[in-house]
């Protein structure tokens, strides 16, 4: 499960809009990231080619299983630490551009003892 931090970025934009729209296109991914079409069209053959989605003949992009595992695992990363900053007082915007750098740099191990304290913090 190694894939590079470009590659979770858009498995995590496909992730997202599936769950928002249900159908996904490389257009949307594009839309959605910022990112030219050829950059896009790119990168989803490289994920392709790597088995983390299939793109159907109507251009449809389902994630596959491994890149339905890793889309989770940034996109959890993400929302944990969105709302960590967001409870130490940083704006909404802010915490989210952060939570984008941090996600994909930050150990399994570090990770998890944020999202236990973040739990309890909550909690509280």
């Amino acid at each position: 499960m190694s894939v590079h931090e470009s590659g979770e970025m858009y498995l995590e934009a496909i992730l997202v809009l599936s769950k928002k729209n249900g159908f996904v296109r490389s257009i949307d991914v594009s839309e959605y990231l910022g990112y030219s079409k050829p950059s896009v069209s790119r990168a989803m053959g490289i994920l392709r080619s790597g088995e983390y989605i299939v793109v159907d003949k109507d251009g449809a992009i389902t994630l596959t299983e491994s890149g339905q595992a890793i889309a989770e695992k940034i996109f959890e990363r993400h929302t944990v630490l969105s709302k960590l900053l967001m409870k130490l007082g940083v704006s909404e915007e802010t915490a989210a551009a952060d939570a984008c750098k941090m996600e994909h740099a930050i150990s399994d191990e570090s990770f998890l003892a944020i999202k236990r304290y973040t739990a309890e913090l909550i909690q509280e």
